[in-house]
């Protein structure tokens, strides 16, 4: 599915490209949640940025553009940099492939699951890593993100695998995950309206869109990723109304699908990040 670091990558990539306007970054992040803070965790993190140091105050959604801008550094023209630079990392246990071992950055972004990673050419990098904060009354209906910013001590390798390769295997891993969900729909007695359950979670995504310069090819695989990911999770929760052994085959069977969406996002947003800087 999409995630707020997606949004924010694509659109403030095509922001310092001149492919988009500074409003278009604001709405694309608005979609996630009405209100935002941004804050800098540390002291070297605001002298990079700007954000307000050592009284940690929140500010608002445009100071996310200043961010970027002040990490980033000023863009001459289309030819520079040979890669954006602005990264997407999606960590997970076992690979935290991006992410400084040791650092508050690492920890923050492993337990969100996403960050972005900015560098700007005197190779000076932060990391930023969003959080929802949701109602008292209606705790799952996020109304702040807050994105925190934190200062690396080196340029992160972001991982930048083949689009090509990354839809092959996708294809392959849309008849796993649809015959598995199938196999548990008929063991769970067919109580289970999956179907219905995954085009619920894909319409929730609907209204999360790319910049006008990506690639076809990389919002299909972006597009098929956000399929395969909703019945996955779909998949576990049936899983969890499963004997012990039949959950166990079934988890196994799903479990190396998440490493295959995980990787096709990756190479999906790498090509729309790059697609914004060829003239």
């Amino acid at each position: 599915m999409w995630c707020p670091s997606v949004s924010l990558s694509v659109w403030a990539n095509a922001w310092l490209a001149g492919c988009a306007a500074p409003d278009d970054v604001l709405d694309a992040l608005t979609a996630w949640a009405p209100n935002h803070s941004v804050t800098a965790y540390d002291s070297i993190a605001a002298g990079r940025t700007g954000l307000p140091w050592p009284d940690i105050d929140d500010t608002g959604l445009t100071s996310m553009l200043r961010t970027v801008r002040a990490a980033g550094g000023t863009r001459p023209g289309t030819s520079w940099p040979h890669r954006p630079a602005i990264g997407l990392l999606l960590p997970v246990p076992g690979d935290t492939r991006g992410l400084s071992p040791g650092t508050q950055f690492a920890s923050d972004a492993l337990a969100a699951g996403e960050a972005v990673v900015v560098s700007g050419d005197d190779g000076q990098s932060v990391g930023v890593v969003p959080a929802f904060t949701g109602d008292d009354e209606e705790p799952d209906w996020p109304t702040l993100m807050s994105w925190s910013v934190y200062a690396l001590p080196d340029r992160p390798v972001i991982d930048a695998p083949d689009l090509g390769e990354a839809e092959y295997a996708l294809r392959a891993a849309v008849r796993t995950a649809a015959e598995t969900l199938s196999s548990l729909d008929l063991a769970a007695g067919g109580n289970q309206d999956s179907r219905a359950l995954v085009e619920e979670m894909l319409e929730a995504a609907v209204h999360h869109r790319a910049p006008d310069h990506a690639p076809e090819r990389a919002i299909r695989v972006l597009s098929t990723s956000a399929h395969v990911d909703a019945i996955l999770t779909v998949g576990s929760n049936i899983i969890d109304a499963h004997s012990a052994s039949a959950a166990r085959i079934a988890a196994d069977t799903l479990r190396p699908l998440a490493t295959v969406v995980r990787t096709a996002r990756t190479a999906a947003v790498g090509e729309i990040l790059r697609s914004a800087w060829r003239g």
